[in-house]
């Protein structure tokens, strides 16, 4: 349920000599959105959970982000920070969509607000290390005694079993232990990891589908459900074909930089101010490219009759067509490929990006209102659903900016309650 229905109900504690209500009144949390009636603890931090949680607030959750007094390590994870060096943008790039509250949880009085929390609850994503939150009384075993129903997802670096269980995981250990590191950088060069956490966001988007395949699993049955989502499982998963032919032709991978190992050309190429990619997939898109370039006759030459020849004769055809490339700006070759059959674009600065005139014509990036900056840009969903809503609708939170909402309408707790909480220094 999404409020506080206290009709024929009436729950009481006696503070400061008195009766006061604990439960206060309705209070309706209601989003637009496809998961409007859905309500999330969050409990992580950094960035595979929060992308996770993120994008069920993206789609009308009600998102609970809860932290320490602390707050969320990611938050100073700069510079760049937000006005006043209070929240790194780092941060803010993961956790719209979300009210934040802070709480000290091992206090009994946080344990007993995180047990109110979990009631209210459909969903709980956390990503301590294993047997943490078991320890602090807050696991899965104790929460699904006080709400049964709950989704319990929990995102760790190696997993709840096996000798790395108590290991941190971070991005990078991922990608070196998954083999993403080994095969990636240019030819005969060293490891390099990728410009941007995508372990993470892989996990985080695994763990957001095995949710929604849970709720949907208890919308049939009743049942909730724990949800374990591993950092360095996800990473071997997404390793496809480079796994797969090493488990079933001993085949270890090569670094190709942009090249492709089973693909030629499809790559990088260096033009007079920059580099264009292009890939051809077939003999169709690679007789397109020839004759766009002026070198028709590589068509029909036996070198590169087809892809599989072209693979064996890589480095002369990558010389040939890369003498052709550097002689035009990227600017020239994107309008000689513009109605081109083969995939084919600039390697952009994210200047460059966000000047695109698809990228505005899409209305991707998003300006919210935010209590400090005024107002802050974001990247928002890339989805879009016909019907139901997926939006940026929030900036991030600042640290601890709706304690006092959810626990006075969220929780429906007595304004004495509030401030004792407060005073106790269980909440900030």
């Amino acid at each position: 349920m999404r409020s506080v229905n206290i009709f024929g109900v009436f729950m009481c504690k006696y503070i400061k000599g008195s009766f006061e209500p604990i439960l206060k009144r309705k209070y309706s949390t209601k989003t637009p959105g496809l998961l409007s009636d859905i309500n999330v603890l969050d409990l992580t931090r950094v960035i595979a959970g929060p992308f996770c949680t993120m994008t069920l607030g993206d789609l009308g959750a009600y998102v609970i982000k809860v932290e320490s007094l602390d707050g969320d390590e990611a938050r100073k994870w700069g510079p760049p920070f937000v006005h006043n060096n209070k929240d790194s943008f780092y941060f803010m790039s993961v956790n719209r969509n979300k009210k934040s509250i802070c709480i000290d949880f091992k206090s009994v009085e946080g344990k007993n607000l995180m047990y109110d929390l979990a009631r209210k609850c459909d969903v709980m994503v956390e990503n301590f290390v294993p047997g943490k939150l078991d320890q602090l009384g807050l696991g899965y075993d104790r929460l699904r005694k006080i709400n049964e129903k709950l989704i319990y997802c929990a995102i760790t670096g190696f997993g709840p079993t096996g000798p790395y269980a108590q290991k941190p995981g971070y991005d990078v250990i991922a990608a070196a232990m998954g083999g993403l590191l080994n095969a990636t950088g240019e030819r005969n060069g060293n490891p390099v990891k990728p410009g941007v956490a995508i372990t993470d966001i892989t996990t985080g988007l695994h763990a957001f589908g095995a949710i929604m395949t849970a709720l949907y699993h208890r919308k049939n049955t009743g049942k909730g459900q724990k949800i374990d989502c591993n950092l360095l499982s996800t990473q071997i998963s997404s390793m496809i074909n480079i796994a797969n032919a090493y488990l079933n032709c001993g085949i270890e991978p090569q670094r190709w930089g942009t090249a492709h190992s089973n693909i030629v050309p499809y790559q990088a190429f260096k033009t007079k101010d920059g580099e264009i990619v292009i890939g051809t997939g077939s003999n169709a898109q690679f007789a397109d490219l020839c004759k766009l370039i002026g070198r028709e006759s590589l068509i029909n030459d036996e070198r590169f009759k087809d892809n599989s020849v072209r693979v064996k004769n890589r480095d002369e055809l990558i010389e040939i067509i890369s003498k052709v490339i550097e002689t035009r700006t990227k600017k020239e070759w994107m309008e000689v490929f513009k109605n081109a059959s083969f995939p084919n674009g600039p390697v952009n600065t994210m200047k460059d990006v966000f000047d695109d005139e698809h990228v505005k014509a899409i209305e991707l990036v998003k300006e919210l209102p935010h209590p400090d900056a005024g107002t802050v840009k974001v990247v928002g969903p890339p989805t879009v659903y016909s019907a139901g809503g997926n939006s940026a609708r929030s900036a991030p939170p600042t640290l601890g900016q709706h304690t006092k909402d959810i626990l006075s309408n969220f929780l429906g707790y007595h304004e004495a309650k509030i401030n004792d909480l407060f005073d106790k220094k269980v909440v900030r």
